[in-house]
């Protein structure tokens, strides 16, 4: 059973890693006009793409623990 549950936490750290990646590749967007390149951010959206990413290291680690553990 806990092998399913690792299972289940590092397909769940793969997505939110994917989420977070493409939230934070996306936070920012560049315009060039007359050759003066104007570029805008938007801190919510990074900030939000570093929770992504935090919860899935958590996960992907919880995740291998619980893969590796022996069943007792």
């Amino acid at each position: 059973m806990k092998r399913i549950i690792g299972i289940l936490l590092i397909l769940l750290a793969c997505y939110l890693g994917y989420a977070g990646i493409t939230k934070f590749s996306n936070s920012s967007q560049s315009v060039d006009i007359i050759g003066i390149e104007i570029s805008a951010e938007d801190n919510q959206k990074k900030s939000t793409a570093f929770i992504y990413l935090g919860f899935a290291l958590l996960s992907f680690i919880g995740g291998i623990i619980l893969v590796k553990e022996k069943n007792k």
